[in-house]
């Protein structure tokens, strides 16, 4: 995740205007580990941003996501999910809550390997999604069964 002055200075390079609303946007997200999608990066921000519109998170994100400022994810829900650290990591989301968490230190150089040569593709990037029972609603389920 980049500092303030860092996304200021990259917006302004590429030709956008750095408003409050944007750099706040940037901020809300850096500093959750949620993975929200747009709307609830608009419920998170209205408080002390009451005239943002919904449209205007929407416009940002597609900002951040264009000048790589962020990552897009789409873990199979009706909305993108946004992460502002863009280092390639794989994600997992639970199939019970829709919770969605970073995974680290997974090492996939293999999987890749396998699939340029399976292909023939030359690889620029990737998106690695897994998809299971958080240990929250795993315990939750396994206290039902036990009644």
């Amino acid at each position: 995740m980049l500092e303030m002055q860092s996304v200021t200075r990259i917006l302004r390079e590429n030709g956008f205007k750095v408003t409050p609303q944007r750099l706040a946007v940037y901020e809300a997200l850096s500093r959750t580990y949620t993975h929200p999608n747009a709307e609830m990066l608009y419920n998170m921000l209205q408080p002390d941003y009451p005239t943002m519109s919904l449209a205007t998170v929407y416009k940002t994100m597609d900002i951040f996501s264009e000048l790589g400022l962020v990552q897009v994810l789409n873990v199979g829900e009706d909305s993108y999910r946004y992460d502002a650290e863009t280092v390639s990591h794989p994600h997992i989301r639970c199939v019970v809550c829709n919770r969605v968490d970073d995974v680290f230190d997974v090492n996939d150089e293999d999987l890749l390997e396998a699939a340029a040569a399976k292909s023939g593709y030359e690889l620029t990037g990737r998106q690695l999604y897994f998809f299971g029972r958080c240990p929250e609603c795993r315990k939750k389920l396994g206290s039902k069964d036990r009644h």
